[in-house]
């Protein structure tokens, strides 16, 4: 009979270490204690106090900063989409025209997805100055990092025989990827999108706080001005379009996966 259990590795022992080490240090540079949660559960019930019942004063100015964060979400999607599909032809293995182009392709897809939207946010406000466009040219390079990984992925993924079928009767390498790989993949790269435009709404919010357009200047600004009741009318809002926005996403993956 094997045995039932045997000794981890050193490597194992090590990185067990290394975890209980970071989580022990983690919880203790956060100070977490009694006093500060009872604190900040007082200051939650102040908060709210505040709060409710929601300013319902400027909603249509809310409304409007929603759609215009909307409009920044589905453009710098629909254009990172778009984008994608190339970048992530060059980067898969079946589909580049060479290894070195590969290797640097999924390198700078990496470090777009490595840096965070806010850090992008920032290089754009100073590039192009504050409003929707540094959002939308964010959003792009924000759903190229997180669509392109995606559609590598399930390029490589595919049969080879469809590829193979195409490239025996003569097809150029676009016609093979035009007639075999696009259409297979289609329906993976229709869910991958969806889940995207659902990500980039969350994050062109956030834009908003560094001035990247949308209805997260609204929110800082009347989180500044401590005007509570009108920041909860704002998430209000923000969660009831995010909502409907997932509910749509989902049932389009439904007739479409």
């Amino acid at each position: 009979m094997p045995s039932r259990w045997t000794p981890p590795s050193f490597v194992t022992w090590l990185l067990s270490v290394v975890f209980i080490a970071f989580m022990i240090s983690g919880l203790n540079n956060a100070n977490v204690t009694l006093e500060r949660l009872s604190g900040g559960a007082f200051n939650m019930g102040k908060f709210l106090g505040s709060a409710l019942p929601p300013d319902t004063s400027r909603t249509s100015a809310i409304l409007s900063s929603i759609v215009q964060t909307f409009e920044i979400a589905l453009v710098g999607t629909v254009f990172g989409v778009l984008l994608s599909l190339p970048v992530a032809i060059l980067a898969s293995s079946n589909t580049t025209p060479h290894p070195i182009i590969r290797h640097g392709t999924r390198s700078i897809v990496s470090m777009m997805r490595t840096i965070p939207d806010l850090i992008w946010a920032l290089i754009f406000v100073i590039s192009v100055g504050l409003g929707p466009l540094a959002g939308i040219l964010t959003i792009i390079v924000d759903t190229i990092g997180f669509c392109a990984r995606f559609f590598s992925e399930r390029i490589e993924e595919i049969e080879k025989g469809p590829s193979q079928a195409l490239e025996s009767t003569g097809a150029s390498r676009l016609g093979i990827i035009s007639g075999s790989v696009i259409p297979i993949g289609f329906p993976s790269f229709v869910g991958t999108s969806l889940f995207a435009i659902e990500k980039a709404i969350r994050s062109a919010v956030i834009l908003g706080l560094v001035g990247a357009g949308g209805i997260g200047v609204e929110l800082n600004t009347a989180m500044s001005l401590r005007r509570f009741d009108e920041a909860l009318m704002i998430i209000i809002l923000i969660f009831i379009v995010v909502l409907i926005v997932e509910q749509i996403s989902t049932a389009i993956r439904k007739k479409v996966i």
